[in-house]
């Protein structure tokens, strides 16, 4: 058999393999996740605590729960300079809610909308950190609240 005949069937079994497997048409959402985000925030959303990464696994849909936090999570630098249209960003925080927030995701999420979005990126406050630490306080004490 010639290396190129057994090339192109090589080729033509991975290639199936792939579309069964379901990685040839991933999410396009779980997609921008993997380019824009995983590189920090890691493939399941722990990210990497000790090297100021937060973690969003089980955690990141708490935002959604106190004043300014959901306007904060289209306005954090990572998701603020990604490439991403306004459309495509509030996909990608939809997915993050869905795969990555769980528990933590009210019961009444109201999904992300391009307008949503494009808002959010209009009015970024100047002082992204330390809205983050007042964010995250304010969750703490709802949660001792509970």
């Amino acid at each position: 058999m010639r290396a190129s005949t057994l090339l192109a069937r090589c080729l033509a079994i991975a290639g199936f393999a792939l579309i069964a497997s379901g990685t040839a048409q991933a999410d396009p959402a779980q997609k921008n996740y993997r380019l824009h985000c995983m590189g920090c925030h890691q493939a399941d959303g722990s990210g990497s605590p000790a090297n100021g990464i937060p973690s969003m696994r089980g955690e990141v849909g708490n935002f959604l729960k106190v004043p300014g936090g959901r306007a904060y999570l289209s306005q954090v630098p990572g998701t603020l300079h990604t490439p991403l249209s306004d459309g495509d960003t509030a996909e990608l925080l939809n997915w993050v809610m869905k795969n990555i927030g769980g528990r933590s995701v009210p019961a009444d999420f109201k999904p992300y909308t391009e307008a949503d979005v494009k808002g959010y990126r209009a009015s970024v406050p100047e002082d992204i950190p330390g809205l983050r630490v007042k964010l995250v306080g304010l969750i703490e004490a709802g949660r001792k609240g509970e």
